[in-house]
This record gives C-alpha cells, structure tokens and sequence, in this order.
C-alpha cells in the first residue's frame, strides 16, 4: 500500500434500506408460507392441500407485502415532495431569511460563523434547493422514497422465501413433511437472521436466535390452531 494513502471507507450505514426491506421480505416469505403449511399438516391436509395453501399464501402474502410497502413509502414521497415544494417557495419569497437559517445550521454544526456564511453562500449558489434539502429536511437523493422499487423488492424478497417451504413440501416425504418444513424452515431463518446481522454488524449469535425464537413461536402457534380445528372438524 502506498505510504499516506487512506484505503476507501465502507460504512454498514449505507446498507441498512435495502438489507432491511430484502430481510424483512423474505423472513416473512419464509414464517408466513412455512407456518400455513404447518398448520395444515396439523390439522391432517393431504399433500396436494400442502402445496396449493402454500401457493395461495405466496401469492397472497407477496402482494400484500407490495401493497403495504408501495402505501407506506408512497406517504413518506408524499411528505418529502410537499416539504421540498413549501422549501422551494420559501426559497423564492424569503431568500435571506431562508439564507441565514442555513448559516445558523452550519454554525450549530461546528463551523465558525465566518465560514459558515461562506459555506452557505456557495451552496446555494450551486444548488440552494438542494442544500436546504439536505441539512434542514434531511432528504438526499440516495435515501429519497421510491414506492414502487420499494414494492417490487418486498414482493420479490418475499416470493424468494415463500419458495423455500414450498420446495420442502415437493421434496420431503408426505408423512412428515410439515416436521421437515419446520426443521429446515428454521435453520434457513437462522442462516438468514445470522447473515443480516453480520451484515448489519451486529452479533451473529443474537442476530439468528431472535429470528429463530420469533419463527418458532409462530409456527407452533399456528399448528397448534391447525390441531384443534382439525380435530374439530374431524369430530
């Protein structure tokens, strides 16, 4: 290495909104379609019962987690373009006022006021909307709400994870296919839950075994559920 040259910083920061829509996506994929099949093992559904309760909830579910994302990140863009449009008439009417708040932000940043003002002055200069966007509002292009990638990437991550419990259910035996899908399901929610936090940068102990605990809840919850009624209903 060079001597003085500083090697390129990778922060975990930058990661955090996509790591969390793909985890949260395909965790559910996987709890959402492994605890129906679960379910419906325990209450004595036949293998083709299995699959098609598996289908309906990945399509379902994947859909659902795209509505509920689009809506949600559709009312954040809301909020981030009416307060870029109210910045961007302060802007028009009130130049200096809106000027000497960016001064004081910078000021109460650290800088003296001196170089505040010349900081101000040529980011504004360049791109003042921008400059306000960025230090008063918090908005930056990188982290600007996009409802529709952000749908799309639930869905898929989603659909991603549905697929597992579903390819058990192909593959494993018809007697006990919903032990198998509660066994791998898991240890594929621990792999997943343990990569998010080393990713995250947190323990991959504890980053797996929250996943697992809140997964096998679930799980034995709704076999539980798929029991009674399936007794009751046999009954």
């Amino acid at each position: 290495m060079r001597r003085g040259h500083h090697p390129p910083e990778r922060h975990r920061a930058g990661h955090a909104g996509w790591l969390r829509a793909a985890v949260l996506g395909a965790n559910d994929g996987i709890v959402s379609t492994a605890s129906l099949v679960v379910g419906m093992a325990a209450a004595g559904a036949e293998h083709g019962q299995l699959l098609l309760a598996g289908m309906a909830g990945l399509v379902g579910g994947a859909m659902s987690m795209a509505a509920g994302e689009y809506v949600s990140v559709s009312s954040q863009s809301d909020a981030e373009h009416a307060d870029l449009a109210k910045e961007r008439q302060e802007l028009h009417e009130f130049p200096e006022g809106e000027h000497r708040e960016l001064v004081g932000i910078y000021v109460h940043r650290g800088l003296e006021p001196a170089l505040a003002e010349q900081v101000a002055t040529q980011l504004a200069a360049h791109d003042a909307l921008g400059a306000h966007a960025r230090d008063e509002l918090g908005i930056t292009e990188a982290l600007r709400a996009r409802p529709m990638q952000a749908a799309l990437a639930s869905a898929a991550a989603f659909a991603v994870g549905a697929l597992l419990p579903l390819a058990i259910v192909v593959a494993a035996p018809e007697a006990g296919a919903g032990a198998w899908v509660t066994g791998l399901s898991l240890a594929s929610l621990a792999v997943l839950g343990g990569v998010a936090a080393w990713v995250g940068g947190a323990p991959v102990s504890r980053g797996a075994a929250r996943v697992v605990a809140w997964s096998a809840a679930a799980m034995a919850f709704t076999a539980l559920v798929g029991r009674l009624f399936g007794v009751a209903i046999a009954g």
